[in-house]
């Protein structure tokens, strides 16, 4: 296999992990959202979590993403 070919096989299972990324998001959102339509008055406790667990998982959809283009420009 050529390097440049390896290169890219390599950047496609990098992101790979999007998946489990938009699964999560998925997740946490209807949680807070189911959360939220059993008890509005708890909005303050889980708001912040929500978005605490968001960034979280949107990181590393950031991290996949760099290594993927560090895979295909870098190496």
């Amino acid at each position: 296999m050529e390097t440049e070919a390896a290169k890219l096989v390599g950047a496609g299972l990098a992101v790979v992990g999007l998946g489990g990324v938009g699964s999560g998001i998925g997740a946490i959102f209807a949680s807070a959202i189911q959360s939220l339509a059993r008890n509005p008055a708890a909005a303050p406790n889980i708001q912040l979590p929500m978005w605490v667990g968001f960034a979280l998982v949107e990181a590393v959809a950031l991290y996949a993403l760099v290594v993927a283009l560090m895979l295909m420009f870098v190496f």
